[in-house]
């Protein structure tokens, strides 16, 4: 049987940043339709003296056997992104704030669809700027600007395309993949102030 598109993706995430010992996303899922959690993806977190727990509430379409559309594609890495992070911080007895995991679903989401499973071919500067513009500029914002929320989800996108456009012109353009792998895994392993100057520097 072929793997589901979440394990898909989280074996393409574990694969980049070298993670260890993740355990599988298929099992914390839990489908949901249209209807319920505005019908789009929701890392449920529960912390206590047992330890963590999750649930992942991810759209019932996006796990359909169907190509799901660009949309749906994106809530699933970031809910996977959302997931993983929060377990590899956990076992390495981290802390992760809710802006940092934003902000590295926002890079893994150009990862995967330029250079990942989710990408066409080879790495391609034409179809990469497409991509970027898609995922950083023609963006609906579902908070407002001056919310907590809003403003969160602005800044992750930002630091996230100047940090993509950085890979492209530092790596990606002159062929130079292992050290990009090297820099996506420092980037994965920094802290949230860390991950904000190394794409602020971009």
């Amino acid at each position: 049987m072929a793997p589901s598109l979440p394990a898909r993706i989280q074996a393409a995430l574990e694969g980049t940043y070298g993670i260890p010992e993740a355990p599988s996303v298929e099992d914390f899922i839990q489908p949901i339709d249209a209807s319920e959690d505005e019908g789009r993806e929701v890392l449920f977190v529960r912390e206590d003296e047992d330890g963590v727990s999750m649930a992942l509430h991810l759209p019932r379409a996006a796990l359909e056997p169907k190509s799901p559309s660009f949309d749906l594609l994106c809530q699933v890495v970031e809910g996977v992104s959302h997931f993983l992070c929060l377990a590899e911080r956990a076992r390495r007895e981290l802390p992760v704030t809710q802006f940092e995991l934003e902000l590295q679903a926002e890079v893994d989401k150009y990862v995967l669809f330029v250079h990942g499973p989710l990408a066409a071919r080879r790495f391609d500067p034409s179809r990469a700027a497409r991509i970027r513009a898609r995922l950083f500029e023609a963006v609906a914002y579902l908070h407002p600007p001056g919310t907590e929320r809003g403003d969160r989800y602005r800044l992750a996108n930002d630091l996230a395309a100047r940090f993509a456009g950085r890979l492209e012109e530092s790596f990606a353009r002159r062929g130079h993949f292992d050290r990009m792998r090297r820099a996506l895994r420092s980037f994965y392993a920094a802290g949230q102030s860390d991950k904000i100057s190394l794409a602020r520097a971009a």
